[in-house]
């Protein structure tokens, strides 16, 4: 059976608040979250964005929650041994309800540390030598590695995991898929495209297949649309913007092109739980089996009482 989750939008909402919501939604039942990782928000209004590491040893402790990073880059600003390291340690926290999404990351967030933006196929390279490094640290054996991109010299992780945490692959182009179906433990993907999941099957992929989806539940319909479009016009940014873009104010000024009707076309927003349905529906129909509802905005637990009492009846969860 398909599995609906919340997203914990690290850019809108500080520490305390995420292991908050987190709470909120274990309330409302749901069984798992998906946790963006990021150094900045996308847009200054977003105003947010705590290390997610220390987030997730608090909702460990509080909830019992599966949660699944959305999604970690391994490739720049943190050594992959250093991802391997904490993704092991919420492993065993978590009490094996971990997976590390992972991706080949954004400008936004990968620069800060002065690096060189290199193109997607030597991001998707790193990306799957990465994967490799930690995996070969999860087996809690001393590793010692010199690759074309990563050196990792008598690395061992104590704490490691009975077992390794899934590593779930972000991909939306066509070589990212391939990748995806090659290297991971699961795809995740942010469009309800059938095709998609059909050839990710179809190349040999396995696990699971994990959307995530933004939607603005809010009694009055026009406060949501506005409230979507101030804080996530940038969705709708096309091509490699969202990948090449290296500021917040960049985004700023790009999604100034974006209109409010456009979000709103792209995002469910207002009160009408059949609208809700059928946007979680159009991934659980492609055939996704986890679908990640990430609700924008403050009222969290208006949408979380909201879930409760209107979708997760309609959803048969």
């Amino acid at each position: 059976m398909s599995e609906v989750g919340l997203v914990l939008s690290s850019e809108e909402h500080g520490p305390r608040d995420l292991v908050n919501h987190a709470q909120l939604g274990e309330e409302a039942g749901f069984a798992s979250v998906f946790i963006s990782d990021h150094f900045h928000p996308w847009v200054d209004s977003q105003g947010e964005s705590p290390f997610v590491w220390s987030v997730i040893g608090g909702i460990a402790t509080t909830t019992r929650l599966k949660i699944t990073t959305g999604v970690t880059c391994p490739t720049f600003r943190v050594h992959p041994a250093i991802i391997a390291h904490a993704a092991a340690t919420s492993h065993i926290m978590l009490r094996g309800r971990f997976v590390l999404g992972v991706g080949s990351g954004e400008a936004l967030n990968e620069h800060v540390l002065g690096q060189r933006w290199p193109p997607v196929s030597t991001r998707l390279e790193m990306l799957e030598e990465a994967v490799e490094v930690m995996r070969q640290l999860w087996t809690g054996k001393v590793v010692t590695h010199h690759g074309r991109y990563y050196t990792v010299e008598n690395a061992r992780l104590y704490s490691a995991p009975d077992a390794p945490p899934l590593v779930a692959v972000s991909a939306f182009g066509h070589d990212a898929l391939n990748l995806a179906a090659r290297i991971g433990d699961g795809l995740v993907t942010t469009q309800p495209d059938g095709d998609m999941v059909h050839n990710f099957r179809d190349q040999g992929g396995k696990g699971p297949i994990i959307g995530a989806l933004k939607v603005c539940w809010d009694r009055d319909e026009t406060r949501a649309r506005k409230v979507a479009h101030e804080l996530w016009a940038a969705e709708l940014l096309p091509g490699q913007l969202n990948q090449e873009l290296p500021m917040p104010k960049h985004f700023q000024e790009a999604t100034s092109l974006v209109t409010e009707e456009t979000v709103a076309e792209k995002v469910t927003c207002g009160p009408d739980p059949e609208r809700h349905i059928a946007a979680i529906s159009a991934y659980l129909e492609a055939g996704f089996d986890e679908v990640y509802v990430n609700q924008i905005g403050d009222n969290q637990s208006g949408f979380c009482d909201f879930f409760r009492t209107e979708l997760r009846p309609r959803l048969g969860l």
